[in-house]
């Protein structure tokens, strides 16, 4: 199999999580899209050497290093958070049913925003690791392998970041800023 073939059966079928990934690391489309480009072409260079990794663990890995290279390259020292809030808001209405009414679907886009806001604000470290098990459904083996951290440091980061994602739910609810 030539290393086209191994790449279109590689990492293709995992781009769409590549972009999704990039997208909260980056915080907006347009550079995920950067990103995932970029990984996409440091993927077809190492594609000969993936043997018996998963390949959507090994994909993410890439995506993750190429996004933190390229916001090193591109950003200022700055958090990173989101600016694409409609996806959320499509989210938010594809979850409520046909029968929603409109205040019940007002609500349902508050709290997906609300969630969304949330997670934004984690520290990085966090973040990644809430994005990739919880969102990317990624097992605790392969977000390890995928950050190249220990399994522990993985379960304790996703503690702390499910911690941090609570208060800051709850604070924001009372009006409180939350600190971290």
């Amino acid at each position: 199999m030539d290393d086209k073939q191994r790449f279109a059966e590689v990492v293709l079928p995992h781009v769409d999580d590549a972009l999704a990934l990039a997208r909260w690391l980056t915080g907006n489309r347009t550079d995920a899209e950067d990103v995932v480009q970029e990984a996409c072409i440091r993927a077809f260079r190492a594609i000969s050497s993936i043997r018996d990794a998963d390949p959507r663990a090994w994909l993410l890995a890439i995506v993750r290093n190429t996004a933190f290279t390229w916001i090193a390259k591109n950003r200022p020292k700055v958090m990173v958070t989101t600016d694409d809030e409609g996806t959320f808001e499509r989210a938010g209405l594809e979850m409520v049913g046909p029968q929603a009414s409109p205040e019940s679907m007002l609500i349902e886009k508050a709290d997906s925003e609300h969630l969304h806001n949330a997670i934004a604000t984690l520290p990085i470290a966090y973040r990644e690791v809430l994005v990739l098990r919880e969102i990317e459904g990624l097992s605790y083996q392969e977000v390890a392998k995928a950050l190249s951290i220990p399994i522990g440091t993985v379960m304790s980061r996703l503690a702390r970041a499910r911690s941090l994602l609570i208060q800051r739910i709850g604070m924001a609810g009372t009006g409180k800023a939350g600190v971290a």
